[in-house]
């Protein structure tokens, strides 16, 4: 096996890539879309906000589990299931869609595909200042084996991939990453700027439930039917019953538009009460331009120390100075909302 040398790129370089971008971008979507019923509204996702992003190319990316035969199989499944959304949402899939890999990635026998050498060649067209996003959601075969078909086009391109878990988790038995574990190697190998989504720990928290889908979704377009529709057919007992859609948190980086905050400034973590009130006042000022909904939590720390209590009541004094600001605790505001949205 020849050994692949891969392209470096510099430090800062490295790093900006991996910011949140804060205009319209270009991606490409990589998805296993028949193995669960996540992608499909990622996708979905993705081809709705023409605002923030281009989506280039839909690639298929190979799965083999109890909804498929075969890796190839669940490549084609999801190339099918990829042109029965597209025709729900009024898009033509001529030039847009293209299959991938039929097998996971064998680095002695490297496979191209349309999508492979679609990627390859949108990569390459990319200019440094505008790179093209990788958005992921499947097993890496397609990307890793244009990686290594091509590795000029990591300083074209950025990945953001759903897979593996939270770093603190006692297992990495994930589906995207197990399923091909040479393709994942490849990734966090090569140096490619890549931007992991991890699923249990982290996605885990965008659960939702048949009631709510049905309360938000259904009845108001053949789309959000079909959506629901595919959500009902995964699980027969809906019963107190939750689902993850794991895959829209890839979209959702992209698409990011809420105000950052970086509350520590060095490794200690030690601050002092000026420069807490100094970064508390500044996320109140984000909050209230907003017109959203600020909540503060009182450290055992904080309470008795004479210092932080007399820069607290200089930050309420302060909130306070602004029209419209009203004090509350979490469980009222809770309640109030509940109480204005009755469902």
């Amino acid at each position: 096996m020849t050994m692949t040398t891969f392209p470096q790129l510099d430090l800062a370089t490295h790093m900006s890539r991996l910011t949140p971008p804060d205009r319209p971008v270009r991606m490409v979507l990589d998805t296993d879309t028949y193995n669960e019923i996540d992608d499909q509204f990622a996708l979905a996702q993705a081809l709705l906000a023409p605002e923030r992003l281009t989506v280039e190319a839909i690639y298929a990316a190979p799965f083999f589990n109890d909804r498929s035969s075969s890796a190839g199989d669940g490549m084609e499944k999801s190339y099918e299931e990829i042109l029965r959304l597209l025709d729900l949402l009024g898009h033509s899939p001529e030039g847009l869609v293209y299959r991938g890999a039929t097998s996971f990635l064998d680095k002695d026998n490297l496979v191209r595909t349309e999508a492979v050498d679609d990627l390859i060649n949108r990569a390459l067209a990319s200019p440094a200042d505008d790179p093209l996003y990788v958005v992921a959601i499947a097993a890496l075969t397609n990307i890793a084996t244009a990686l290594l078909l091509e590795p000029r086009i990591i300083e074209h391109i950025v990945v953001v991939w759903l897979g593996g878990h939270a770093l603190n988790w006692p297992h990495t038995l994930e589906f995207n990453l197990k399923q091909d574990i040479p393709s994942a190697q490849v990734l966090f190998d090569c140096g490619v700027p890549l931007l992991l989504v991890p699923c249990m720990g982290v996605t885990t928290q965008l659960s939702t439930t048949i009631p709510e889908l049905e309360a938000y979704l259904g009845g108001q377009n053949p789309l959000c039917d079909f959506l629901v529709d595919t959500v009902k057919g995964y699980h027969d007992d809906h019963f107190a019953w939750s689902k993850p859609i794991w895959d829209v948190a890839a979209i959702a980086w992209l698409l990011d538009d809420f105000i950052h905050f970086e509350i520590v400034e060095n490794g200690t973590g030690i601050q002092t009460p000026s420069k807490i009130y100094e970064l508390w006042a500044g996320e109140f000022d984000g909050a209230y331009a907003e017109g959203g909904t600020i909540c503060f939590t009182m450290h055992p720390q904080v309470m008795g120390r004479y210092p932080r209590v007399r820069m607290l009541e200089q930050l309420i004094q302060y909130m306070r100075g602004h029209a419209g600001v009203q004090f509350t605790t979490c469980s009222q505001a809770v309640a109030d909302w509940a109480a204005q949205n009755p469902l």
